[in-house]
């Protein structure tokens, strides 16, 4: 369970979603200019600038393949839209103001399409029907209850979805008719499951028991008796996830660690159990999946901060030719149910993501989209610079550099340390607006993936165990000599900032290291551990257990929890804060933000804050996202750029 990853199934964010091998994109290049001369050259973008971009998710092909249904902000709110594949432009089909719209799948037979959506950021999600008379139907209705499109039958006459409306700890399992919509109950979840892939039978339902966050066991619930197996008994800290069962329905892909640092992708027998390894890149496996007929596996791979892709023949595990793409994160590959296309995104640091269709055989992709803003040249945003250095014990520590066009050692700039939301998160190449607007104003960034950060083998992964606040913290502590020496950053003027468990990060940077940072920006971060994992929203009761024993159970270790968390140690924070909250955010409640922001003011410290009614868990709106990036710039630029007061202690 992660406190800041959005959910993708029913469960709270397993590290189930996608795999690869091949490398489809080149190692990042180094940010490009530096000094006065390109300083002179860059002009500075207003955050309007930045925002007036254009955020793409989702893939779903129509029927006739002439289109891609995908969510687009371009709103200003997330709606659906269908972007034709011949390169015309996209056609809005959801007109939301209030709610994001997060599409999810064409109908196979008609253009009917399903969709998510919560109640301001709550995520307390329903799944609906948009007709094809613009009328919208919800599958799931009811209040606090939280639901999730799972996927199509085979035979393309039914779809399931999980709901947690019976029992709101634990999600069923329901299919679908797609005439009709009658539900009809294919597992009643009692014993706490995660529900993974369903094979194309239907006789056959993968369940997912999580222990802790590195240790893992799957199940099969099979139909036609009810009974549910052990599939894979182990000792140890092993992690299994199940991806795919092959198209004969006599085998099941998953995915393990065991035996190995990295998770690698094997495929088992159902009869018997016995084990073939498919793939293992030596980095971590992140998904696999099978196309229509089970002709391609389509597999992707967190190698080092990006995901690469490869498309394999699934009988001879040949790889298919793929096109010269362009640098960047390529991310939700979909195979079409002809088998002859593709449709994938291309997250560059310097574009935002933008969707492609590929013709199998063909010499080159379309690109469908153009996400960035006509106002911004790209060339005057800066590449990632994926970069280590020997933390204070020695360990290596990967980060993701962005460096200022200006920045030189005759011009040393202001840096900040970015920390990713988790815990167990992890900074990754691809476009941020928000990153780009700082380096642009001037700002070095430098996005840490401490230890206790995925992607990096399981025993980095484990570092942080118990140790929040501390050993992690102290990576970040460290990244300030390995800025310092890059010879362009003032060693003075070095802020930090994070969200969610990376805000966590930055009010304990403030409280427990209190002269180390010069100031910190906390996006919905935690302040008292105690109340945090009390409160857990209750469909993550299937993954509570494994968050207490990374963290603490917040009785047993009342006293140990109360230690590492900063709304108790708030006296201590000297620097200057700044804090941005939704109001209706499930997982990291408001009270959060407004006691510490109390705290801090109480002893005369400065603590500004901004309180969002209309968000969550992180903020979906462009018009909210820029007033809260506005007001992190704008206090940044009064703390580290305004002189020696601003990095004064109080």
């Amino acid at each position: 369970m992660r406190l800041g990853s959005p959910c993708t199934r029913s469960s709270p964010c397993t590290r189930s979603l996608a795999l690869g091998v091949l490398l489809l994109a080149a190692a990042l290049s180094g940010c490009r200019g530096s000094g006065d001369a390109a300083a002179q050259a860059v002009p500075q973008y207003t955050i309007e600038d930045f925002m007036a971009t254009t955020a793409l998710t989702g893939a779903s092909f129509s029927p006739d393949e002439s289109k891609v249904l995908v969510s687009s902000d371009q709103t200003g709110i997330f709606n659906a839209f269908a972007v034709p594949v011949d390169g015309s432009a996209p056609v809005q089909l959801t007109n939301s103001t209030t709610n994001a719209v997060m599409a999810r799948s064409f109908f196979p037979k008609d253009e009917r399409f399903l969709y998510e959506s919560d109640q301001g950021g709550n995520e307390l999600t329903h799944v609906y029907v948009h007709e094809t008379d613009g009328s919208a139907t919800d599958l799931t209705p009811g209040d606090k209850l939280k639901a999730a499109f799972e996927g199509w039958a085979h035979d393309r006459n039914s779809f399931f979805l999980t709901t947690n409306e019976r029992d709101n700890r634990y999600f069923d399992l329901y299919e679908v008719a797609a005439d009709g919509y009658k539900r009809t109950v294919v597992y009643k979840n009692d014993a706490g499951y995660d529900i993974g892939p369903i094979s194309r039978d239907k006789r056959y339902v993968a369940l997912v028991k999580t222990h802790t966050n590195s240790n893992s066991d799957i199940y099969l619930l099979d139909r036609s008796n009810g009974a549910v197996t052990h599939l894979t008994p182990h000792s140890g800290d092993v992690v299994f996830e199940p991806a795919e069962f092959d198209a004969d329905g006599r085998s099941l892909y998953l995915i393990t660690d065991e035996g190995d640092e990295f998770r690698y992708l094997v495929r088992q027998a159902l009869a018997g159990g016995a084990r073939q390894t498919v793939v293992k890149p030596g980095w971590d496996v992140m998904d696999a999946r099978l196309s229509e007929t089970g002709k391609y596996l389509v597999l992707r791979v967190n190698q080092d901060a990006r995901t690469a892709i490869q498309v394999l023949e699934s009988g001879s595990l040949k790889p298919v030719a793929l096109p010269h793409l362009p640098d960047g994160d390529i991310t939700t590959v979909v195979v079409a149910p002809s088998e002859t296309r593709l449709a994938f995104y291309i997250d560059g640091n310097r574009s935002p993501a933008n969707l492609y269709v590929h013709e199998l055989g063909q010499p080159a992709a379309r690109q469908l989209t153009r996400s960035l803003s006509p106002k911004v040249d790209p060339e005057h945003l800066v590449d990632a610079q994926v970069l280590r250095f020997p933390s204070y014990d020695g360990v290596p520590i990967p980060g993701l550099l962005y460096r200022p066009h200006a920045a030189s050692p005759k011009h040393k700039v202001p840096a900040r340390v970015w920390v990713h939301g988790g815990p167990g998160g992890q900074s990754r190449v691809g476009y941020s607006p928000l990153i780009q607007y700082l380096v642009n104003s001037g700002y070095a960034v430098y996005a840490i993936n401490n230890r206790g950060s995925s992607g990096y083998g399981k025993s980095f992964y484990a570092m942080d165990d118990r140790k929040h606040g501390g050993a992690d913290l102290d990576d970040c502590v460290a990244s300030k000599e390995f800025l310092a020496g890059q010879g362009y950053v003032n060693p003075e003027r070095i802020g930090i900032v994070g969200g969610s468990y990376g805000g966590y990060m930055v009010l304990a940077a403030l409280a427990f290291r209190p002269d180390e940072f010069a100031l910190g920006v906390d996006l919905f971060g935690i302040s008292n551990w105690v109340r945090t994992l009390e409160s857990i929203p209750s469909w993550w009761e299937a993954q509570r257990v494994a968050l207490y024993r990374e963290m603490g159970d917040p009785q047993a270790d009342h006293e140990y929890l109360r230690s590492i968390s900063p709304l108790f140690h708030a006296d201590q924070i000297r620097r200057p804060l700044l804090v941005l909250q939704g109001a209706n955010d499930p997982r990291v409640l408001k009270v959060e933000s407004d006691e510490i922001v109390q705290a801090v003011r109480g002893k005369g410290g400065v603590a500004e804050y901004i309180v969002f009614d209309d968000e969550g868990h992180g903020f979906r709106k462009k018009a909210n996202r820029v007033r809260g990036y506005q007001a992190i710039s704008d206090f940044c630029d009064a703390h580290l750029k305004a002189g020696a007061e601003g990095v004064a202690e109080r």
